[in-house]
């Protein structure tokens, strides 16, 4: 992507990686291991990938560092995932357009439709962290092939 980006967008790539977890980022996965509100699988990925940035693609695609998610959660408290259960999920990320991506407690990944976090509008995007880091991956893939990233 990066090698054909400037070529075909006319100005040179932004940040675009995935990094590794260093040992601050295990020691914030150890703590949100301790949170009831984190999923297993949500921890497990912590504990190896540091974060996801992706400017690029499309408006771009970040998966924030644990460190984020953390200070998110002191600072905001749990957004509220849907409007009969308390305030349970955690924002883990965004899509560079000002939409949110919650965790839930069962583990699906929920997009906010519009930049608020206050009682926000939720749409399931994905069944799992795993079902989620598929459809980034697909959402990559098309980047690369076609320009476009699709709707994740």
């Amino acid at each position: 992507m990066k090698r054909e980006f400037e070529g075909r967008h006319g100005f040179p790539p932004g940040t675009n990686q995935v990094c590794l977890a260093n040992d601050d980022d295990q020691e914030g996965a150890r703590a949100l291991d301790r949170d009831p509100l984190a999923s297993m699988d949500l921890v497990t990925f912590y504990r190896s990938i540091g974060e996801v940035v992706w400017e690029d693609v499309g408006n771009g695609y970040v998966i924030h560092p644990v460190r984020n998610v953390l200070q998110h959660l002191l600072e905001y408290g749990a957004v509220r995932v849907d409007e009969n259960q308390e305030p349970c999920g955690l924002v883990i990320g965004s899509d560079g357009g000002g939409r949110s991506y919650v965790v839930g407690p069962g583990g699906a990944i929920h997009r906010t439709r519009s930049a608020s976090l206050e009682e926000p509008d939720l749409d399931r995007v994905a069944d799992d962290l795993r079902h989620f880091l598929e459809l980034l991956e697909h959402s990559l893939a098309r980047f690369v092939a076609t320009g476009d990233p699709g709707h994740l």
